[in-house]
């Protein structure tokens, strides 16, 4: 049956989007027959990717509230990929509703995806941007329009980090954006790893090889080493199920293979 939810123009339905496996994997609608048949072949690789999808999900949220709650007022969502129920601006809202939320990305889909659903809030926006240089953002005239920053900024790079091939280049991208930043503002981040499991990233890799992205799962030093300008809010880096869970938490939480953490600006 042919796909016949609303599309953007101009928008390349044969090429599998990251974004759009993102989203079928978390559930949603936004996703067409290429995107699918990649995201099976991952599941069929890694039985547990539509579980590491929510929990990435929910670190966010989880992180998102804490910072919200630690009253920080101004978010950037970098790399953010298609709307899904509980986004950065609606999280922060629950928290504190004058929060103020850019969400930045150079997908078409996510582009014209995001400005239909922002078009119905006035402290929220949305910016065309590279994630892989999200430093360049906090020189963007739209996005200073918006945030004052000279006051705390939350910056959310989810699933940006590991699509920047040189882990020296994604560190210097960081020291880049930690210096636009004012004194206690913070980092959201996550990184796909192959720790748990490194005999699988030759099988991801080749199913990823016809999509928009490429990534690179890295060790737990290099992650540390990207992020370093950053000083990591307790409990450090860890795999995603385990940063300040609501509940007890997954039993075996290095298959949602991937490592996150928060990290606050000198």
């Amino acid at each position: 049956m042919a796909d016949e939810r609303w599309t953007p123009a101009d928008v390349d339905l044969v090429t599998p989007n990251t974004a759009r496996i993102y989203d079928y994997l978390l559930g949603g609608k936004d996703n067409y027959a290429a995107d699918r048949e990649v995201a099976e072949q991952l599941l069929a690789v890694i039985p547990e990717a539509r579980a590491a999808a929510r929990e990435n999900h929910a670190f966010i949220g989880r992180a998102v509230r804490y910072l919200a709650r630690e009253g920080v007022r101004q978010f950037i969502d970098i790399g953010s990929k298609l709307p899904a129920r509980g986004n950065v601006h609606e999280v922060a809202a629950q928290v504190a509703p004058d929060s103020t939320v850019v969400f930045a990305d150079g997908d078409p889909v996510v582009l014209a995806h995001a400005r239909a659903l922002l078009a119905r809030t006035r402290r929220a926006a949305f910016v065309p941007c590279d994630p892989k240089r999200p430093e360049a953002v906090a020189d963007d005239p739209e996005v200073r329009a918006l945030i004052d920053f000279e006051r705390p900024v939350a910056v959310v790079l989810d699933r940006v980090l590991h699509f920047i091939p040189d882990a020296a280049e994604a560190a210097a991208a960081l020291r880049r954006l930690h210096d636009a930043l004012a004194p206690g503002s913070h980092l959201v981040f996550t990184h796909i790893t192959q720790e748990p499991e490194p005999e699988s990233g030759g099988d991801v890799g080749r199913v990823f090889k016809p999509t928009s992205g490429h990534f690179w799962g890295r060790g737990r030093a290099e992650i540390l080493e990207i992020v370093s300008c950053f000083d990591l809010v307790e409990p450090g880096l860890t795999f995603t199920p385990l940063w300040r869970p609501d509940g007890p938490g997954s039993a075996h939480p290095e298959r949602a293979f991937t490592l996150a953490g928060v990290g606050r600006r000198r």
